[in-house]
């Protein structure tokens, strides 16, 4: 497949243009690669283990949540330099989507957690620059319960902050850094699901009367770019693969 079409395709699908994003997000194409494409893996992070498990799996394409350009303008030298140079050297592309990935209807990180937590979602939550980028939905289950749920989905320990009530009714997801606590009490939620928060993030919980229950960073955003490879693969045929580099947090 062509690679000017897939990215037309990439930029439809994901309306990366009409959504807001941290400006060093750089979201879309950050590295160009070879003009076909039949291969394409994807990782949460563009690091250099990522890098070299695409390249040594022959990929043209390497898609990620979290690109190459979070620090802003920095030096090229270091690790920084390796990372191009092992992109151009082994003729992979890298194509970066993080916010309209973390927010998309179909295959963004925070409405398949939702979805695999049982919690099927009712309205939008966790607004960024007056875009929505989570989901609430409602529930009727204890809180250990949901919690020992997010810990079988992401097959890691959770850390529960118990700010709310025992049996939760109304659930908050937002995937990544997204302990919204304040917005989540205006929408009268009892509990957010997310990978981690501030330090004032549990004083806030516990002083509005939300549960927090954090399932790690890398953890909750595994989902979205899993399922683009899987889209992708689908719709055009690449052979698509995700090479998983857990980071611990």
């Amino acid at each position: 497949m062509k690679l000017a079409s897939l990215l037309e395709y990439l930029d439809g699908y994901l309306r990366i243009a009409r959504h807001p994003d941290y400006p060093t997000a750089v979201n879309g194409l950050q590295v160009e690669g070879p003009a076909e494409v039949r291969r394409v893996c994807a990782a949460v992070d563009a690091s250099e283990p990522a890098i070299d498990g695409a390249v040594a799996r022959g990929a043209e394409l390497l898609i990620v949540h979290h690109g190459i350009f979070w620090e802003g303008l920095r030096p090229l030298i270091g690790r920084r330099h390796r990372k191009l140079a092992k992109l151009v050297r082994g003729e992979l592309g890298l194509f970066s989507i993080h916010l309209p990935l973390d927010s998309h209807p179909e295959i963004g990180n925070c409405i398949l957690l939702a979805r695999a937590l049982g919690i099927e979602p009712l309205g939008r939550f966790g607004s960024y620059q007056g875009t929505e980028i989570g989901w609430w939905g409602a529930v009727e289950l204890g809180r250990a319960e949901l919690a020992g749920r997010a810990e079988g989905v992401l097959g890691r320990p959770v850390q529960v902050i118990g700010g709310g009530p025992d049996c939760v009714e109304r659930v908050g997801v937002l995937t990544g850094s997204g302990a919204f606590v304040e917005e989540a009490a205006r929408l009268g939620l009892d509990t957010v699901v997310t990978g981690e928060g501030a330090h004032h993030a549990a004083i806030d919980a516990r002083e509005l009367g939300v549960n927090l229950i954090y399932g790690g960073h890398y953890a909750t955003e595994v989902f979205g770019v899993r399922a683009l490879a899987a889209h992708l693969g689908e719709r055009f045929g690449l052979i698509h693969e995700f090479i998983d580099l857990p980071t611990g947090t």
